[in-house]
């Protein structure tokens, strides 16, 4: 089973690798690998999947319940800032930070009672197999891929020669690289949480 989720997981980071580079092939050096792309809307779909994960991770594990949730409601907010472009175009502007807000009170009134627990939460899924893996791929997102992606670097490398959809295929790509760590680490969770219920009612 071990062998087998190691090639899935290889398969999948070599697929969204794939699709990567696809949306390249096609629109060559028409490709833009901006907020409308194939790109940017896997961002989209993983960010929406893992939340949804986690939620389900959530319902699963008393102990990490709350700890899941938060990881959720994170999720979310960021599935909704990648999104603000299609918001502020089909809503209002500014759309996307009335729902995050939104997210944040949401998320205040679930731990209403619980912010004692939120730290023996945490820390038991800081303990799972899978925290290592959420932590890479948050960092790369918030992190690496703004280091990767700074114009001033891409210039000072390429002077006169400065292509900025270069700098946008690294900076996207990383993105969408940590995004899948995510997706993945959510998966993990969820079968850990599975397989821990299945244990208790066994007992």
């Amino acid at each position: 089973m071990f062998l087998f989720r190691a090639f899935l997981y290889l398969v999948s980071l070599a697929g969204v690798a794939y699709l990567i580079g696809l949306e390249g092939y096609e629109h060559q050096t028409l490709a833009q690998y901006n907020e409308n792309t194939l790109t940017e809307h896997m961002q989209d779909i993983l960010t929406l999947l893992s939340s949804l994960l986690f939620l389900y991770a959530a319902r699963l594990d008393d102990k990490l319940k709350v700890a899941s949730t938060l990881l959720a409601g994170l999720l979310a907010m960021m599935f909704v800032r990648e999104s603000d472009s299609l918001l502020d175009h089909n809503i209002y502007d500014g759309a996307w930070e009335t729902l995050v807000l939104f997210i944040g009170i949401a998320l205040v009134i679930f731990l209403r009672g619980k912010f004692s627990t939120i730290y023996s939460s945490l820390k038991a899924y800081s303990e799972t197999t899978c925290y290592g893996t959420f932590l890479a791929g948050l960092v790369v997102i918030l992190a690496f891929s703004r280091v990767m992606g700074r114009g001033s670097f891409w210039t000072s490398v390429m002077g006169e020669n400065y292509i900025r959809i270069v700098k946008n295929i690294v900076e996207e790509g990383t993105e969408t690289l940590g995004y899948t760590l995510i997706f993945i680490s959510a998966v993990e969770l969820v079968l850990i949480c599975r397989k821990r219920r299945h244990a208790v009612t066994k007992a």
